[in-house]
Order: structure tokens, then sequence, then C-alpha cells
């Protein structure tokens, strides 16, 4: 994506001791670029979302040790409400995809998953701020995390069974069926990471040129437009997160 200043690239900038220590980090996972003082914007931002994420939901645990007020549902919408509603809807569509017994034991990575996008994905309604998962690099890190976890869980619920699995219900077709089935599923990262980068970072662009434009009234629409592509692709990197793991955990014999 093309690169545009934000405010915390400006604060950056004006560090001359992080300008220059900031190719010590190494190289980018994407194209192996060394990195300079503006390719360290999405780790601090996604660190300052963890961050902020971490405080709310200390906050929230806090209110739920108070059982006067934990036990008494609010009638507003607040901080505890919110949380309840946005797990609680995770949570019901990791149980319908992978049943009630998956969606307990491997909920954690979903809900992470869930609310790190989409904190992420909403900071870009602020002015100034490029979103962390509008950087592919940002992105194909959350996907290599679903991807290896999908995979360790599927060998662990399944054992070598796993594997025989992608070679087919027959033995003459493995030599046909299993290469496609480990590109298909070497593909998924890739998959995953491209589709909500490019959605982010183009919504995100778009929004900052009319912004930059016509800061009145015009780009009104497109915020409303900018938080559909927020839920939505945090929905289907999560939904298919939990179809990935629901197909991989599968009781081998259910496939044939």
């Amino acid at each position: 994506m093309p690169e545009h200043t934000g405010f915390l690239t400006y604060l950056l900038a004006q560090l001359p001791g992080l300008r220059e220590n900031a190719r010590n980090i190494g190289k980018t996972f994407i194209g192996h670029h060394t990195v300079d003082y503006r390719g360290t914007e999405p780790i601090f931002m996604s660190l300052l979302i963890m961050v902020l994420f971490v405080l709310l939901a200390s906050e929230v645990r806090g209110q739920y040790r108070r059982l006067n007020e934990s036990v008494v549902p609010e009638d507003r919408l607040t901080l505890r409400t919110f949380f309840e509603a946005f797990f609680g809807y995770f949570y019901g569509m990791a149980r319908d995809v992978m049943g009630p017994e998956n969606a307990k034991r491997y909920f954690p990575l979903i809900g992470g998953s869930a609310a790190f996008i989409f904190f992420s994905n909403a900071s870009a309604l602020i002015p100034g701020v490029n979103p962390p998962t509008s950087n592919l690099n940002v992105t194909i890190g959350c996907a290599v995390v679903v991807f290896v976890l999908f995979n360790y869980y599927g060998l662990k619920e399944n054992g070598w069974g796993y594997i025989a699995h992608l070679a087919g219900p027959k033995w003459y077709l493995a030599p046909l069926i299993f290469p496609i089935e480990v590109i298909s599923t070497c593909v998924r990262p890739v998959t995953l990471s491209i589709r909500l980068m490019l959605n982010i970072g183009v919504d995100h662009l778009v929004a900052s040129i009319f912004l930059g434009l016509i800061a009145l009234f015009v780009p009104v629409p497109l915020m409303f437009l900018a938080i559909i592509v927020i839920v939505v692709q945090t929905l289907v990197f999560c939904l298919l997160s939990c179809i990935y793991i629901g197909l991989a955990t599968e009781k081998a014999d259910h496939h044939h």
C-alpha cells in the first residue's frame, strides 16, 4: 500500500535516535526491506492497541469481581456490556462452526484474533492514525499464528491421521490429491492476510484522501462505509479461522 504519514509517524520522526536505530530491528518479512522509522509505526501501533485492550479488559474484569455490579445487567451500553456482546457474538459463531466443545477449547485464539483485528481496524476511524492491519507484515503475522495453531490442533487431535487425510480417501489418489491439499492449506494464511490488508488499507486510504480534500460532511458517508468494512473484515477473518480449526480437528473417521 502507498505510505502516507500519520501522527505517530510524525512523532517518531522527531526522535533522531529512533530514526538511526530503527534499522537495527532487521528486515521486513515481506520484501526483506530494511526497516526505517516509518516501518516502526505498525509495530508501535500494534503494541499500543494491545496495551489499550489489556487495560480495558482489566477494567471489565474488575467489575466482575464486584458481585453486586456483575449480577445485575446494565440497561445502557457500557464497556462491560460491549465486551459481553462482542465476545458473546464471536463465541456463538465459533460454537456454530466448531461445536460447543471445540468452541470452549479454542475460543482464546478466536476471541484474541477478533479483539486485536477489530480494535486495529477501528483505529482507522481516528484521523491521522494508520491502522496496523493496513500493513501486510502485521496481517500475515496474524494469519501465520492461525496457520501454525490450526495445524498443531489438527495433529494433536488426530495425530498422523491429520496428515493422512490430506492424501484423500483412497491410497491410489494420494499422488494427485496430497500436493493439491498441501498447496491449498499453505495458501490459507496468504489469502487471510492479503484480504484483510487490502480491504483495510484501501478503505483507510480513500477516506484519508477525501478527508484531505474536504474535511466537513463529505467524509461522513465514507466513515459509515469504513465501519461496515471494519466489522465485516473482522468477521471474515475469525469465521475462516473457525472453519480451518473445525476442519483440522474434526475426527478422521468423519471424512470417510
